[in-house]
């Protein structure tokens, strides 16, 4: 690094997660020996933390957390695991495999379909958790870098009316995904009992970096129309430039990020920038400029302002664009128009231009698992058995059972039928609600999101009823803590969980996705919410323009003023 960047460093005693890195030998801590440690259930020390490289959280049931410290028992320690999945696409064969380990091997019998466009295993002990990384791998798959001071999985616009243009998307998604992922043998060491062929030569990283970036990074690729995957909520975004239907390079956004810590004005939720338009033949090389970018000039003094977001709001955002196109040795050219009309899925069936047909099912909070009447893991596995297509899990939880030839339609509707996948009516409002795990599982969780949502939106339902919008909907999203894993702030509505049954409430964001809302009560209760929303969902019945959407009402009617820069008015 020149002399001429040491101003861009932020200079102080590194956290002590820069430790941990450096000190794991990239990233093999003594995870082995801690998995030959049956006296607990769970990961020690650094290992903690550096299975999350490895695609894995430690968690525990809170729900029997407090009954097992009576019985004095440790709380029930297991992994939950992320697996690394481009796009969302996953095959029939390797439907049927995470079908078998999770129904055979977690303690919840179910898949989690995720907003980072992947699945989750929930519940699994440490007996089974090699067994799980060999179960991925035996079909293709692995959680290498889903978690941790890494590149994510790479998100991609589920898109299934554009076949080819999609195909074209979802190649870049794979081809930035691989392009960054670690280069450390860990994981086949650790897990798949590899050959150990740790090294001294550096650097083993030459991207990441020997102690990684200083915090997550997340990524994706946009197919305009549709912002399904949510741009603002990622530090880097490919967006698809098309003409003729054919892919002709990207507009690049950098920077956005949603997560903040309660009572910290110091963190906030972001929008992404606008760097420009790039050729396709440099996608990886802007990528890679825009990563190690971010590791080198990221905040490794405190972990709260590491994000990309803070690092462009600190150097300035010309400053930031300007060492990647020195690094890439490109130029960003101006950015080409698109436009983002929405971004829910498109449920039931389509047509794609290639003749095939992909049917969209809606799966409440992600979660496959059989309940009375609607046994949706079992419908998806009998659908796996005889799909010829692929399946593409949306940044929106819900599943698209892709490629169905035109004479197969029949059957595969009939099992969704079934089964529950098709249910007889959903309103627009439960599609387009949305919340993270929360609790019991997630340790950050402060308040419910997944098991509150159902009953949430039913009283949501109850409201838009009330005051003749019964097919009308808002954005409506739930998250357990400010983390921001179901992306509320960027919902008209965004309930952010701040203790038992208490939640900050935003308002103001948008359809298209492209505005943050903006704090309206803080650490309310549920009736007291439902009771505000009562109020403005009446006012807003009443007063609004054709077509006027809830998020933009409540901001021409003053209810709540427009974030425009996160850094200057989110908590004004």
């Amino acid at each position: 690094m020149s002399n001429d960047q040491s101003q861009f460093i932020v200079e102080g005693k590194l956290a002590d997660n820069e430790r941990l890195k450096r000190e794991s030998r990239n990233l093999r801590g003594t995870i082995e020996q801690d998995l030959k440690d049956d006296i607990t259930g769970g990961f020690t020390a650094d290992n903690f933390q550096l299975i999350r490289f490895h695609g894995m959280y430690q968690q525990d049931d809170r729900d029997i957390r407090a009954e097992r410290a009576k019985q004095k028992l440790e709380p029930l320690q297991n992994v939950m695991l992320r697996a690394r999945l481009p796009g969302g696409v996953i095959l029939p064969h390797q439907w049927l495999a995470i079908d078998k380990f999770a129904d055979e091997q977690t303690m919840y019998g179910s898949i989690r379909l995720t907003t980072r466009q992947t699945f989750q295993f929930h519940g699994v002990l440490k007996p089974k958790i090699k067994l799980m990384h060999q179960t991925l791998n035996a079909v293709g798959m692995d959680s290498i870098a889903t978690a941790g001071d890494v590149n994510r999985n790479v998100l991609c616009t589920s898109n299934p009316v554009e076949s080819a243009l999609h195909l074209e998307a979802y190649e870049w998604a794979k081809k930035i995904s691989e392009h960054l992922l670690p280069k450390t043998n860990a994981y086949a060491e650790i897990w798949l009992d590899g050959e150990k062929v740790e090294t001294t030569e550096s650097p083993v990283e030459p991207i990441l970096g020997d102690t990684y970036l200083p915090r997550k990074f997340k990524t994706t690729v946009v197919i305009p129309p549709q912002n399904d995957v949510d741009v603002h909520a990622n530090d880097l975004n490919f967006v698809a430039i098309a003409e003729n239907g054919q892919l002709v390079g990207f507009n690049v956004l950098v920077g956005g990020g949603l997560a903040m810590t309660h009572g910290d004005k110091s963190t906030y939720p972001r929008k992404a920038s606008d760097f420009g338009f790039i050729a396709l033949k440099d996608t990886l090389a802007v990528a890679e400029a825009v990563i190690t970018t971010q590791r080198d000039w990221g905040n490794r003094v405190n972990r709260k302002n590491a994000k990309t977001k803070y690092t462009l709001e600190r150097v300035g955002v010309d400053n930031f664009k300007a060492e990647v196109e020195k690094r890439a040795n490109v130029t960003f050219g101006e950015s080409r128009p698109y436009e983002f009309t929405g971004r829910g899925d498109r449920f039931g069936w389509v047509e794609g231009i290639d003749g095939k047909y992909h049917l969209t099912v809606f799966i409440e909070n992600g979660r496959i698992l059989d309940y009375p009447g609607k046994t949706l893991k079992t419908g998806c596995a009998e659908i796996a058995k005889i799909h010829k297509g692929d399946f593409r899990m949306t940044a929106n939880q819900n599943l698209v059972i892709a490629g169905v030839a035109p004479e197969d339609k029949a059957k595969i509707e009939a099992l969704a039928k079934e089964h529950g996948l098709i249910a007889p009516s959903v309103s627009n409002q439960r599609l387009d609600s949305m919340a993270c795990v929360a609790l019991p599982t997630c340790p950050l969780a402060m308040a419910e999101a997944e098991r509150y949502l159902p009953d949430a939106v039913t009283e949501l339902e109850g409201i838009l009823d009330k005051h003749g919008l019964a097919n009308d909907s808002i954005i409506f999203r739930v998250t357990g803590c400010p983390n921001g894993c179901g992306r509320a702030m960027l919902a008209e509505v965004g309930l952010v969980g701040k203790g038992p049954g208490k939640y900050n409430f935003h308002l103001g964001g948008n359809r298209e996705g492209t505005r943050i809302p903006k704090m309206y009560k803080e650490n309310i209760s549920e009736q007291e919410i439902m009771a505000e929303l009562d109020t403005l969902i009446g006012q807003w019945a009443a007063e609004r323009t054709e077509g006027e959407a809830f998020g933009d009402f409540v901001i021409r009617a003053g209810v709540v003023k427009p974030v425009i820069d996160s850094a200057r008015d989110f908590y004004e």
